[in-house]
């Protein structure tokens, strides 16, 4: 069993990931052509991210499910995302498999930190790539990003100095891009009628699952993300029925148990030890509770 698949990076992508076409710097960055095929299989159960992915959709499409949520995927389509999400590939719908092309872009934190770029100014600490993670993208604008592309592309596969700060500040202005694209799609959903209000409380539920994907581990109590969101637990969990149709403890417990499959079955670490990384005060409560979501004891969990 390996020590772990909870966090995959840029390195443990390019190894599981069957590539037709690769540009890379070290383990910083890459751009790659990707075929569906059965090395994808790994992705069948949730796996997080430690990285900032974004994904072209060439031809066909898949469902992707990112915290919990599921997202359609389609020819033109673009997907962005932020470390620390909960990333899982449902079946792809499609009848030949093969069909399926799409171009990973991806970044590691610590070279994205070293370029002068304001990620949290454009995306608004990710509550824009949390509300609208996937858009569509029109011709015009995929002839767009692809000259960025091919741009990185041929810099990468040059000798020449300074590749790493020229690399750098085309992806900073390709996110700059990205980030317009992202705000022109809620801009048009909020003019729709009605939008007004529900973009407000979308909001609130979308920070409200930001903070949930961070916190998961070890704050269980509504009254924590309440007071980070400036509201009473009552009506946060009042705006968290509304919005999503399930409440605040529901997300929460989700969010828990995703997190104690995922280390029951693809860590070495003892039932003890999970209880203790997951903040439960005693193995007792734990077996409660994963058996109470599940049917079934964390030991037949992890030996099923």
């Amino acid at each position: 069993m390996p020590d772990s698949l909870l966090n995959i990076g840029l390195k443990q992508i390019r190894k599981l990931v069957p590539v037709q076409n690769e540009v890379q710097l070290g383990d910083d960055f890459f751009i790659m052509d990707v075929k569906y095929s059965d090395n994808l299989q790994f992705l069948k159960y949730p796996c997080r991210s430690d990285a900032y992915i974004a994904i072209f959709c060439k031809s066909g499409g898949l469902n992707v499910e990112i915290n919990l949520r599921s997202y359609s995927v389609s020819k033109g389509s673009l997907f962005v995302g932020t470390p620390g999400n909960i990333i899982k590939i449902n079946k792809s719908p499609m009848k030949d498999a093969n069909d399926f092309e799409f171009i990973v872009v991806a970044i590691s934190k610590e070279y994205l930190s070293s370029i002068s770029f304001d990620f949290k100014k454009i995306f608004d600490d990710r509550l824009k790539l949390l509300t609208e993670p996937c858009v569509k993208l029109d011709d015009r604008n995929i002839a767009f990003c692809s000259r960025y592309l091919d741009l990185i592309g041929e810099i990468l596969s040059t000798e020449v100095p300074n590749k790493r700060e020229a690399v750098g500040s085309l992806i900073a202005s390709l996110f700059y891009v990205l980030g317009g694209f992202m705000e022109n799609s809620v801009s048009r959903a909020a003019e729709q009628p009605g939008a007004a209000v529900n973009t407000r409380v979308k909001l609130v539920f979308e920070h409200f699952m930001a903070l949930v994907t961070e916190h998961h581990t070890s704050e269980r109590n509504m009254a924590f993300y309440a007071s980070h969101l400036g509201l009473t637990p009552k009506y946060l969990s009042k705006l968290i029925k509304q919005v999503s149709g399930r409440s605040a403890p529901d997300w929460i417990d989700s969010f828990v148990i995703l997190e104690a499959k995922n280390m029951l079955k693809y860590t070495d670490d003892s039932i003890k030890e999970i209880v203790f990384k997951l903040h439960f005060p005693n193995p007792s409560v734990f077996y409660k509770f994963f058996k109470a979501h599940t049917g079934m004891t964390p030991s037949e969990y992890r030996n099923g």
